[in-house]
């Protein structure tokens, strides 16, 4: 199959036409291009022998394909290369050079004594993107494994989860992955902008820690401005009350009154209007340094009713809430606000319901084109186009 051939097979994406190397495995890479198949990319995802290490982590599974590896590898063609092999390292070699974007997540340097570093790739493409994920950068920190739970850890964030009595409990989510991924197809965007504009392809690095330290924001910047290290709270917020979970009757619901106005038709729709005249809860900082004088006043006009029937009346009043739930309760949520969470892609027995991409376009909607692939797929189409050169050296 041609370049060309390759486009034309491709629906029409904000990115239709890119051609992506995939040369990441388990979390961040995968994640980052998944997105950029989504908007049109052609995705070649390439796998050692042994497979991306996804593959093998189940349960849970679908029809024996571990559900994480499902989850984040849809619209990918795949082939198997193993590096250290003189042919598959020079059909490597061959893939990288017609890219437009590459993203690995080698240990930093590790690529370089296969010719498939940037700077190799560079000498023989210069406009390319090329995405480097690590866990902690590329300079001291090169040598360190870059685990997102390493880095929940380290970066500070566990000290910010659970209990304040407790222990430090990492997120249910490999939330630095994912945020590094999503950081990637940024930084790659904005590298392909500049490579409109002046024909230069660059280097992207992209880290773990920095990502968390970035993403942890507001945190973040009360120790670097103010020198204030933050602690461990539980579910509560250190300059707002009430924004946390409140026990109803049947379960727990998030209610946020983040200003004196929000406060005041909370109370009225609680049935207890008189608390809005107590000098005690008059302000934001009044409440946030009284919380636990109004806190009980709070559950025990919750206890009257159960989550669902207080999402009901707050939302009705204008009130920020939502009951505490498991995640086949979101999934519904957002069918029933008509998000349309779930897309299926592919046909017959390959056809795997998938959560969609959160970007809807007015004009360039997300494809879902092919399901994530069997390990070396497109082998034999994608050696064979690799291995194909005219007499000018030009992409057949």
């Amino acid at each position: 199959m041609t370049d060309q051939q390759h486009s034309k097979a491709t629906p029409r994406g904000p990115l239709s036409g890119l051609l992506v190397a995939d040369l990441s495995r388990v979390l961040a890479g995968p994640f980052a291009t998944q997105i950029l198949g989504d908007l049109g990319a052609e995705v070649v995802k390439v796998e050692a022998p042994i497979g991306d290490e996804t593959r093998g982590w189940r349960p849970p599974e679908r029809d024996g394909v571990s559900t994480y590896y499902l989850g984040i590898n849809r619209n990918k063609r795949d082939i198997v290369l193993d590096f250290r092999d003189d042919e598959d390292r020079a059909l490597a070699q061959e893939l990288v050079s017609r890219a437009d974007i590459v993203i690995e997540n080698f240990k930093p340097g590790g690529l370089g004594k296969f010719g498939l570093d940037y700077e190799s790739v560079a000498e023989s493409n210069p406009e390319v993107v090329y995405a480097s994920i690590s866990g902690f950068g590329s300079a001291e920190g090169a040598h360190l494994p870059g685990y997102d739970l390493i880095v929940q850890a380290m970066s500070g964030l566990m000290s910010l989860t659970g209990d304040a009595e407790g222990p430090a409990y990492r997120s249910g989510v490999s939330v630095f992955d994912i945020m590094t991924g999503l950081q990637s197809v940024i930084g790659i965007l904005a590298a392909l902008r500049h490579r409109d504009l002046t024909g230069e392809g660059q280097h992207i690095e992209v880290n773990l820690l920095s990502t968390a330290l970035a993403g942890m924001a507001n945190h973040s910047s009360t120790y670097v401005a103010s020198g204030t290290v933050p602690y461990r709270m539980g579910n509560a917020h250190p300059s707002l009350f009430p924004y946390e979970p409140l026990p109803a009757s049947d379960g727990e619901i998030i209610v946020v009154a983040a200003n004196d106005r929000q406060f005041a038709a909370l109370a009225e729709a609680l049935g207890i209007p008189e608390i809005i005249q107590d000098e005690r809860f008059a302000t934001t900082d009044d409440r946030n340094r009284n919380r636990d004088e109004l806190r009980p006043l709070l559950v025990d006009a919750l206890a009257t009713a159960t989550t669902d029937e207080w999402f009901d009346r707050l939302t009705e009043a204008g009130i920020a809430c939502g009951p505490v739930q498991t995640i086949d309760g979101g999934v519904r949520l957002a069918e029933r606000l008509g998000l349309s969470p779930v897309v299926t892609v592919g046909e017959g027995e390959r056809a795997v319901p998938m959560i969609r991409n959160a970007i809807t376009f007015s004009k360039t909607e997300p494809q879902y084109r092919l399901p994530p692939p069997d390990l070396g797929e497109h082998d034999a189409e994608l050696r064979a186009w690799l291995g194909k050169r005219d007499e000018t050296g030009d992409q057949r």
